[in-house]
C-alpha cells in the first residue's frame, strides 16, 4: 500500500477532480497542498454536479477526512460559500471530516482588488489570472507579513498584523493612486468571519503523521498543472506556486518518503485557459469542434478554454519534470467521431528540430508543432469501462500516446460519470490489470 500524489499534466483542467474522487474511495484522508480558489474541479456523481475550488474533491464521499494544507492560499469567504452551498445540498462538513492547516496563508479582500487592478493595468500583456488574489496573497506569505489560519484563533494579535501588512500594501495603492484600505475596517471583516474558519484549524503536520503511521492511505491533490508551475511551467503566464508532485511533502508538513506514487492526469487532446503558449493550439473548426464536445469552459471563471491537439512532447517533459509514475488519460470520448487525429511530438524552432519545450518565453511563443497523424474512430466510447471494449483504433491512439509519452497510461477516463473509469493499474496497490 501506497500513499498517491495527483498532478496535471498539462495546464490544469485536465479532469483532476473526477479522478481524485475516484480514487478517494480507496483513500482514507484526502489533501490539498497548493493554489487556491482560482482552481476548480468539477465532479458528477450520479447524476449530480458538484464544483469545488477549496474543498479537496474527496469531501463528496463520507467517511473521509479532507485537509486543506499550508501550501494553500485560503479565501475564508470562498470557502464558507462553498461550505454552505454543499451543506444546503445535504454534504455534511464539520471538523470530523474537514481539517485546514494552522500555518495557511489567507487570502483578503485587499488580494483580491490588488489582482484585478494589476491585470486591467497590464492590458495585452496581462497574465490571464484568474482575479482571486491568489499572487498577491503568495507574495504576503513570502514577504513575511500575511495572516494566517492560527490567527484567527488569536484576536488580540490580529490589528498589529493587519498594521504590518498594510504598510506594504498602502504604499503600493498610494503609487497607483487608488483609496487606502482602513485597518480598522479590514480587521473586522477577518474578525467577522473567524467564527467560520477556526472550528476546522488544526495541527496538519501532525495529524497526516498520525494517519501515516497508522497505516491509513492519503492521496494528496494538486491544482492546476505542471506547466503553471512558478518554477518548471510557461513563466510568465503561470501560477503563483508550485504545481509539481515535490510541492505535496512541503504544502503538506510531510517528508518526502510519505508519497510513494505519482499520478498525473492528461486530457486526450490540449486545452489551456488564459494567455500564454500554446503550440499545438488549433483557431478553426476542429478547435471549436473539441471545445464543444468537451464543455471547456472554466469552473471557476467560465472563461472558454483554448483547444488543441495532444502534444506528447509537453507531457513526456512534465513526467519528467514532476516525477510522474503513471498517466490517467481523460476524456478519450472527446475525440469519438474524428477521421484522423494528431498528436504533437517535437516543435520546430527558427529552422531546428527540438524535443522540448524552451524555458524562455520568446522562444515558447516561435516553436512550431512537428505531427504524427494517426487514425480516429467513428464508435462512441463514452461510458466504455473496460480497455477490451474499445475500439482497435482508440486503442491504438492509447497506445502511441503511451509510447510518445515514455511513461505507462495507468487510467482512462470515457466520461465524467465516477465509475466510466478504466484502471489498469491502482496507484494505491500497484495492481497491474490487463485486456
Amino acid at each position: 500500500m501506497t500513499n498517491v500524489v495527483v498532478v496535471g499534466a498539462q495546464w490544469g483542467d485536465e479532469g483532476k477532480g473526477k479522478i481524485v474522487d475516484w480514487l478517494s474511495e480507496r483513500a482514507d484522508v484526502v489533501v490539498r497542498f497548493q493554489g487556491g480558489a482560482n482552481a476548480g474541479h468539477t465532479l458528477v456523481i450520479e447524476g449530480q454536479t458538484y464544483k469545488l475550488s477549496l474543498l479537496p474533491s474527496g469531501i463528496i464521499r463520507p467517511g473521509k477526512l479532507a485537509v486543506i494544507g499550508n501550501g494553500v492560499v485560503l479565501d475564508p469567504w470562498a470557502l464558507t460559500e462553498e461550505i454552505e452551498g454543499l451543506v444546503s445540498r445535504g454534504i455534511s462538513i464539520t471538523r470530523e471530516n474537514l481539517r485546514i492547516a494552522e500555518n495557511t496563508a489567507l487570502i483578503l479582500p485587499v488580494h483580491r482588488e490588488l489582482d484585478g487592478l494589476r491585470e486591467r493595468a497590464a492590458g495585452k500583456g496581462k497574465i490571464g489570472t484568474t482575479g482571486r488574489g491568489i499572487g498577491p496573497a503568495y507574495e504576503d506569505k513570502v514577504g513575511r507579513r500575511a495572516i494566517r489560519a492560527m490567527d484567527l484563533l488569536d484576536p488580540a494579535s490580529l490589528p498589529g498584523k493587519v498594521e504590518r501588512l498594510l504598510a506594504h500594501h498602502n504604499a503600493l495603492r498610494r503609487g497607483i493612486d487608488v483609496p487606502e484600505i482602513d485597518a480598522t475596517e479590514l480587521t473586522g471583516k477577518i474578525e467577522a468571519i473567524a467564527p467560520k474558519i477556526t472550528p476546522y484549524v488544526d495541527r496538519v503536520w501532525h495529524l497526516l503523521d498520525q494517519k501515516h503511521k497508522s497505516g491509513q492511505r492519503i492521496l494528496f491533490e494538486g491544482a492546476q498543472g505542471i506547466l503553471l508551475d512558478i518554477d518548471h511551467g510557461t513563466y510568465p503566464f503561470v501560477t503563483s506556486s508550485n504545481t509539481v508532485a515535490g510541492n505535496a511533502a512541503t504544502g503538506s508538513g510531510v517528508g518526502p518518503g510519505t508519497i510513494g506514487y505519482v499520478l498525473g492526469i492528461a486530457k486526450a487532446y490540449t486545452t489551456r485557459v488564459g494567455s500564454g503558449p500554446f503550440p499545438t493550439e488549433l483557431e478553426d473548426e476542429t478547435g471549436n469542434r473539441l471545445g464543444e464536445r468537451g464543455a471547456e469552459f472554466g469552473t471557476v471563471t467560465g472563461r472558454k478554454r483554448r483547444c488543441g491537439w495532444f502534444d506528447a512532447c509537453l507531457v513526456r517533459q512534465t513526467a519528467k519534470m514532476g516525477g510522474i509514475d503513471g498517466i490517467a488519460l481523460t476524456k478519450l470520448d472527446v475525440l469519438d467521431g474524428f477521421e484522423t487525429l494528431k498528436i504533437g511530438i517535437g516543435y520546430e524552432l527558427d529552422g531546428t528540430r527540438i524535443d522540448y519545450l524552451p524555458a524562455e518565453s520568446g522562444a515558447q511563443a516561435r516553436a512550431k508543432p512537428i505531427y504524427e497523424e494517426v487514425p480516429g474512430w467513428h464508435e462512441n466510447t463514452a461510458g466504455i469501462r473496460a480497455i477490451a471494449d474499445l475500439p482497435p483504433a482508440a486503442r491504438a491512439y492509447v497506445e502511441k500516446v503511451q509510447e510518445l509519452i515514455e511513461v505507462p497510461i495507468d487510467l482512462l477516463s470515457t466520461s465524467p460519470e465516477r465509475e466510466d473509469t478504466i484502471l489498469l493499474k491502482d496507484p494505491f496497490d500497484n495492481t497491474k490489470q490487463t485486456a
